[in-house]
């Protein structure tokens, strides 16, 4: 698109004011981002970017981040201009109750939106997931002559984004792969909420993603020529990710307020934003003024863009007669399509020998890699400790995307970011793995895929203070109980082989959300099944594994996991002492919550006293067992010693349980 540098301007001077006015109008917002932003961000959306309004999905679409989703109402300037299905009158009412323009980006509320931003760092690492996915995918698909995957993924990022230790782990990882198709745009305006960014940062950002590995450029941000041959060298450059450090101004334009902190995060006024129009040759009035010139060159624009489209489906089209089995694939993996029988699939592979949930599940997992060719992932370098390997398959490493084992290195919460990132892209099931008392580390993206309804799967093993000897810094106790609290995500704690292998069933079959799975190191028995079926139990979250052989039981004994069998133990110690109780496994809260009330009562009939028993802290049990109910499990930080030492000195065995139960009942 040739650009006439008078409608260029009028039209960056569009985004800035349609982004000054909704903010305004909120009384709440961003100005200042948008203000500094809008050359560049024009400039990559009018000559660079490749997507269609009328198609947000089309799976070679480039991909836009905004990390700094602060700035939002520039995103939302772009997205009605580029004509996607965001009205003007959405953009009046920004940061509304039910807007399709709130506060935050957020991904699925708003036509064109990728990734839910705001939490600083998150959408960079959603942004090399992208790219990661991207390259994963062209490595299967494309064939000579036909580059059905060949787009980029494009980031702005901010001061404060790149100040996130989230961001040099996704940057080093990025740079490491030569991930050449991401190219982040750093709005460097030195500016964050306290003041001037010389208060805490003051390295070189440019020569630290030199440092991993990444193409680095500097340009004046609102020097329009600069930002497209930055742009274009950045697009060429395939073998590195490249960064462009645009020094820009904060509130551009604003003759009170620009490079002041002021404008970061509260409407300019409305004596400034009537100074700021003056400044920069703007309409007073009206409020959200779009020229005719600025709406004919974005039409232009979108119908350059619908060429490209059609290209590709053309091209597609011919990939289809000639590659007709890879195509196949691809709609499959597209449509989310799944076996029929997948379930039943694993299930009927599970092993039944004693085992660790752990082993269980990396034996379901070689099973899951044979029949689902888009599951992919890796751990946080502990793949040979939560069996995460897929054997039959090649490891994906820099400039070699062939394979299907990833490598995240330590870096659990970019390890979080790039799950979600590659989720988004679509195509790919993704899962990560490592420790359980290490989800700490990656709870804020846990927290963003649950928000977004990925379905991404993580596996965290070690789940309890079995781990033994490594002591309680690599015990969880509270763990379990933090997880549960994310509304929207699926904890599973499974009992046996059988269990696991439903529990992963229930993970890739689910779509609109994350699943995580908490497993154990140590070998489990497995459980008698033979009056229960098992696996739609399980799949229902919650069912009854065992009742006294004759009348009605006198109290229900609730486990997951490992202490389930401590249940059954105590079960049966107790049916010989004339106390028939009930074991309710109940590996997954969250799919129990969601059965119909019948069936919840069905399994846990009120009336009866409940015990729980998980080798974790209390907090949340009280739902199930309520205030007189017994909790019997680990209220204190663990401890460095063999585990079967542990489970005595902390009170999880089958005598202790029986004795605090028959106490609890008053039997004794």
């Amino acid at each position: 698109m040739r650009l006439d540098d008078q409608v260029a301007e009028q039209a960056v001077n569009t985004i800035r004011f349609l982004a000054v006015d909704a903010v305004q109008k909120a009384n709440s917002g961003h100005p200042g981002f948008p203000l500094g932003a809008a050359d560049y961000a024009f400039t990559l959306w009018t000559q660079f970017l490749r997507l269609n309004p009328a198609d947000p999905q089309w799976p070679n679409r480039d991909r836009f981040v905004l990390s700094a989703g602060h700035g939002s109402m520039l995103l939302y300037a772009l997205l009605h201009l580029s004509g996607f299905d965001l009205p003007l009158e959405e953009l009046k009412n920004f940061r509304q109750l039910h807007s399709k323009t709130p506060g935050h980006p957020e991904y699925g509320q708003t036509p064109g939106v990728e990734t839910t931003t705001g939490p600083l760092g998150q959408g960079l690492g959603n942004a090399v997931g992208m790219a990661l996915a991207s390259q994963l995918l062209a490595a299967r698909f494309n064939r000579e002559g036909f580059p059905i995957v060949d787009h980029q993924v494009y980031a702005i990022v901010s001061d404060g984004d790149l100040m996130e230790g989230i961001a040099s782990e996704a940057g080093s990882l990025a740079g490491h792969l030569g991930l050449g198709n991401i190219v982040c745009l750093y709005d460097d305006n030195r500016i964050t909420i306290e003041g001037s960014t010389e208060l805490t940062f003051s390295e070189d950002v440019g020569q630290r993603f030199e440092a991993f590995g990444w193409h680095v450029l500097h340009i004046d941000g609102h020097d329009r020529q600069q930002a497209a041959k930055a742009l274009e060298e950045a697009r060429n450059e395939r073998g590195r990710p490249s960064l462009i450090v645009a020094r820009t101004h904060i509130a551009y334009g604003s003759p009170n307020l620009q490079d002041d902190a002021k404008s970061h995060g509260a409407p300019l006024g409305e004596d400034e934003v009537i100074a700021t129009k003056r400044n920069l040759g703007w309409p007073e009035e009206p409020a959200f003024y779009i020229p005719d010139e600025v709406r004919d060159l974005f039409a232009d624009r979108r119908q350059e863009w619908a060429a490209r489209y059609d290209e590709w489906q053309v091209l597609f089209t011919r990939y289809r007669q000639v590659h007709p089995d890879l195509a196949e694939l691809w709609d499959a993996i597209h449509a989310e399509e799944l076996p029929a029988d997948l379930t039943q699939t694993l299930i009927e592979a599970a092993s039944s020998e004693d085992d660790a949930t752990r082993n269980h599940s990396g034996n379901t997992l070689q099973k899951i890699a044979e029949v689902l060719p888009q599951v992919v992932g890796g751990s946080g370098d502990l793949a040979p400790s939560t069996k995460t390997i897929l054997k039959e398959y090649e490891h994906v490493g820099p400039g070699a995307f062939e394979g299907r084992n990833l490598h995240f290195g330590i870096r659990e919460h970019a390890m979080g970011a790039i799950l979600s990132g590659m989720a988004l892209y679509g195509g790919l099931i993704p899962y990560g793995a490592t420790f359980l008392v290490f989800c700490d580390y990656m709870r804020p993206s846990i927290r963003l895929a649950a928000l977004m309804g990925l379905r991404v799967i993580y596996v965290f093993t070690h789940d309890s203070i079995f781990v033994g000897e490594d002591g309680p810094t690599h015990e969880p106790v509270e763990q379990c109980a933090a997880l549960r609290a994310i509304p929207d995500l699926n904890v599973f704690r499974p009992a046996d082989g059988r269990e696991t292998a439903a529990a992963w069933a229930a993970a890739l079959q689910r779509t609109d959300g994350p699943t995580a799975l908490l497993l154990t190191r140590q070998k489990l028995p497995t459980l008698d099944r033979s009056s229960t079926d098992y696996a739609q139990g399980a799949l229902r979250g919650g069912y009854v594994l065992a009742d006294p052989p004759s009348g009605e039981p006198q109290a229900i004994l609730i486990a997951t996991g490992s202490e389930v069998h401590l249940a059954l133990g105590a079960h049966e110690k107790l049916l010989t002492e004339g106390l028939p109780t009930r074991v309710v496994s109940l590996p997954c809260w969250e799919l129990f919550e969601a059965q119909d009330e019948a069936y919840r009562n069905e399994v846990l009939p009120a009336g009866l006293p409940r015990a729980a028993i998980e080798a974790g802290v209390s907090q949340g049990w009280e739902r199930y067992i309520g205030l007189d109910g017994l909790f019997i499990g680990v209220e204190r930080y663990g401890a460095s010693a063999p585990y079967q030492d542990l489970a005595v000195e902390y009170g999880l065995t089958v005598d202790n349980v029986l004795a605090r139960v028959r106490a609890w009942l008053g039997r004794q």
